[in-house]
């Protein structure tokens, strides 16, 4: 097996697990709505909160926009140790929720997800594994379908969760927002001298999208660009995607730590991959680590 074949394979897939989930767009819009805050229960919507971790969560800042448009109320992402580690009492009561992982295993996210319900949000997941602790704890689970993702980038499994963070929004709006005006925002980073790709339909992009695609979707076309560029710009600097060093297709997050990286010989101790030592709970947990018993055990988690 070549370096790069995993994820170039898997790229590759991604326009038949896109198309499968846009054919099942207006069912999965159609459910969504039957569930929202004021149907499923009494009540208004006070707004949608985000739960994710790793690459779902970069997945989860694309629903915020989204979501917020859509629905007219405010939209943000969660911050799950200030409930797992610090037991915040929230009430969530009028909220829809929407917890994104690949795996629907992740402890911290099952947790909150179940947390939530239990403090009056609508839950809703998103998740690539049916069965899974995450569609247990939910209302509603959209499954992405996106089969096995072996490569340790994630790159079908993210434009998967994309596709359905859209259909939540359709909910809310099946008219969501005009296409943007590219050119104008080229020619603004031009003009203040801001390196940039120029990433869509304007003519000279770099990285080049198809003509008239809607803005709420150019994105997820966009993140395909981005994988194929990392692709290429590993390969040629002779690296294997599929197996970068250091890194691992499995984390496991709980209570507010989470390890996004093993070196070699690391000691027992909270550390970042840039080797900072962070407190515990610090932050949204990006990138804290913590090597406690646990880490022996490592689930499929993102």
């Amino acid at each position: 097996m070549t370096a790069g074949s995993l994820m170039a394979a898997e790229i590759a897939e991604q326009p038949g697990v896109l198309g499968r989930l846009a054919a099942r767009h207006t069912a999965d819009r159609d459910q969504v709505r039957a569930m929202l805050p004021g149907r499923l229960r009494s009540g208004r919507l006070a707004g949608t909160v985000l739960l994710a971790r790793g690459s779902s969560d970069n997945v989860a800042v694309y629903g915020r926009y989204l979501i917020e448009l859509a629905s007219r109320r405010p939209a943000g992402l969660a911050a799950p140790s200030v409930h797992t580690r610090y037991d915040a009492d929230v009430d969530y009561s009028g909220y829809l929720a929407v917890a994104v992982s690949q795996s629907g295993a992740t402890p911290e996210i099952v947790e909150m997800a179940a947390h939530m319900r239990r403090a009056g949000a609508v839950v809703i997941a998103i998740t690539n594994e049916p069965g899974s602790p995450l569609t247990r704890a939910c209302d509603l689970t959209l499954l992405t379908e996106a089969g096995p993702e072996l490569a340790v980038p994630a790159t079908k499994t993210v434009t998967a969760q994309m596709l359905a963070i859209a259909a939540i929004a359709a909910a809310y709006d099946p008219v969501l927002v005009s296409p943007a005006d590219e050119a104008a925002l080229a020619a603004r980073l031009t003009a203040e001298q801001v390196p940039y790709a120029s990433c869509g339909s304007v003519p000279g992009a770099g990285l080049p999208l198809p003509p008239g695609v809607p803005e709420v979707t150019a994105p997820i076309l966009a993140t395909i660009r981005g994988q194929q560029l990392a692709l290429a710009a590993a390969l040629l600097r002779g690296l294997d995607p599929d197996d970068p060093a250091g890194l691992s297709k499995v984390t496991a997050t709980h209570s507010g730590y989470r390890w996004v990286r093993r070196p070699a010989a690391a000691p027992a101790s909270r550390r970042t991959s840039s080797g900072v030592s962070r407190r515990p709970g610090s932050g949204r947990g990006r990138c804290a680590g913590h090597a406690g018993p646990r880490s022996g055990r490592a689930r499929r988690a993102r």
